[in-house]
């Protein structure tokens, strides 16, 4: 059985009442969880299984059913832009992952030899700004296993923000400080990730409640995909797979609480933020596929793990006074193989036809390679610089290669960015978000879509980054006093989160965002 980590102390179990939901008071902690990869119907898919904080929010929460990334490219460092923005990637600059906040030549990590991380392409505000306009002495503190998980939350403000890095440490950047805290040395020393050197991730629950297949040979790359699951038999080989495996969520929960109680947030005059990202469920989603034995297990651990962790803020903490809310940065497509067995070969599309025309134009064009560039989440991108001085019309160039992509087996459709903006923009979801995917700024000039549940490439983990509903349905909920409980099916973006918190604050956008308030969620 996989040891849990000794949570005593950092989580108190104690029992908590409930949340007091009349006379609400003024708000003095937001407790703001991301769960990477989480999708909605995880909350409903093992009746009865689950019964610690995930329960708790969905049952006792204000919950949005319809919720989505209301974007094209459903990534992990987008989402996490978005979620505390109240605006879309056109407005905070984060298109994907690699566009995220790694690497920043300038910063270097504090804690682990390697070049930092920043938000240094995020642009514009984020809610705890707002806060801050309203009364500079908030506080926060964002802690994920991931750097974007952590940083983009937080937007460009210059507060305590810590990460996983592989030596087992939690980390930081000179972007936000030279040296780390006392409190992050202290539990960094404890070298928990190593001490699990030859230990084992096995079931939680008895087998017979697990009615998943346990043998799929398409799971994790054809390696291990049988339980129990075994950590490297050395402790520093072990820290370097931790972050894989449902352990890591506890951790962070745990600095979490360390930070919390340190940092003493949601003691003073103004409200503080508390900010978490939580990653393993995308480790283990990404492995294993959401219809795994593993990701039943790993919904199961952070359900009871969050419960505690819940729990402990309550202890330490009027709840009266506490807000939570919960959502996710995208959701996953189902491996082709366990979703289509029949199609799964035609459901994996080759980009290679993209590939070969981005190099055949530059060379026919007469322009560097990095003048017609195509990446795998869709997007063609010129310099329309170079493309002007070789007398060439990016418009016309953009044409070309839409026409190429439709004729991929596999490809819906490839729109010019030009033309996103023209037609409906309402019931053609796929046009809608990647219309809100795309500053206007950027030489973006067309985009591709493959047809729902096909990946690119011959990949053997479950992919996400699409704009169908799989990859953009989410979670929403909010929890306390202010927050009127039940379930609501009205459509609903995470660029709403943030002015619905603001509202249940009592501050205000500083600038123009595009989310609205859900106002049948507050009392």
């Amino acid at each position: 059985m996989l040891r849990r980590l000794a949570l005593a102390g950092a989580l108190a179990c104690a029992a908590v009442p409930a949340v007091a939901q009349t006379a609400p008071q003024k708000p003095k902690l937001l407790v703001f969880i991301t769960v990477d990869q989480l999708r909605p119907e995880y909350f409903t898919r093992w009746p009865g299984q689950l019964n610690g904080g995930l329960a708790r929010l969905w049952n006792g929460g204000a919950v949005f059913t319809n919720a989505h990334q209301d974007h094209a490219i459903t990534e992990t460092a987008p989402g996490h832009a978005s979620v505390m923005s109240g605006r879309f990637p056109r407005g905070t600059g984060i298109v994907s992952n690699p566009a995220g906040v790694h690497p920043d030549p300038q910063t270097r990590l504090v804690g682990y030899d390697s070049v930092g991380s920043s938000p240094f392409r995020f642009r514009g505000s984020v809610l705890l700004d707002w806060m801050r306009v309203a009364d500079p002495r908030s506080r926060a503190l964002s802690v994920s296993r991931k750097d974007r998980g952590a940083i983009l939350p937080l937007g460009r403000a210059h507060q305590s923000v810590f990460w996983y890095a592989p030596n087992g440490s939690f980390v930081t950047s000179t972007y936000y400080a030279d040296s780390l805290p006392a409190w992050v040395r202290e539990l960094n020393a404890r070298r928990i990730p190593q001490s699990y050197a030859g230990q084992r991730w096995d079931l939680a629950a008895p087998a017979s409640s697990y009615p998943e297949r346990d043998s799929v040979p398409i799971e994790n790359r054809g390696r291990d995909f049988t339980f129990p699951h075994r950590f490297p038999t050395t402790p520093d080989s072990a820290a370097l797979v931790f972050a894989s495996y449902p352990a890591m969520d506890s951790l962070t929960m745990q600095m979490a609480l360390r930070g919390l109680r340190t940092m003493r947030l949601g003691e003073g005059p103004a409200t503080d933020l508390l900010a978490v990202s939580l990653s393993t469920t995308d480790a283990v989603g990404h492995a294993f596929g959401p219809d795994s034995r593993e990701i039943h297990d790993q919904v199961l651990r952070l359900d009871r793990w969050l419960g505690a962790f819940l729990d402990s803020v309550y202890a330490g903490r009027d709840p009266s006074t506490v807000i939570v809310a919960l959502t996710a940065d995208h959701g996953v497509t189902p491996y082709p193989e366990v979703a289509d067995p029949a199609h799964a070969a035609q459901m994996h599309v080759s980009d290679e036809a993209l590939v070969r025309w981005t190099r055949d134009a530059a060379t026919r064009y007469g322009v560097d390679a990095g003048a017609v560039r195509w990446d795998d989440a869709g997007l063609l991108r010129l310099d329309p610089a170079a493309l002007a001085r070789a007398g060439r019309d990016p418009q016309a160039l953009a044409r070309e290669f839409a026409a190429t992509a439709r004729a991929i087996p596999g490809v819906l459709r490839a729109d010019l960015v030009s033309a996103l903006a023209s037609g409906d923009t309402v019931d053609d979801a796929v046009k809608r978000r990647w219309l809100h995917m795309l500053p206007r700024d950027l030489p973006f000039y067309a985009t591709v879509t493959l047809r729902p549940g096909y990946v690119w490439g011959a990949s053997t983990y479950a992919q996400h980054g699409s704009p169908w509903d799989m990859d953009s349905h989410v979670p929403i909920i909010f929890y306390g006093a202010p927050f009127r409980p039940g379930k609501y099916d009205v459509f609903a973006r995470t660029v709403d989160i943030a002015p619905t918190l603001a509202r249940a604050l009592g501050v205000a956008p500083t600038e123009p965002i595009d989310g609205r308030v859900l106002a049948p969620a507050l009392r």
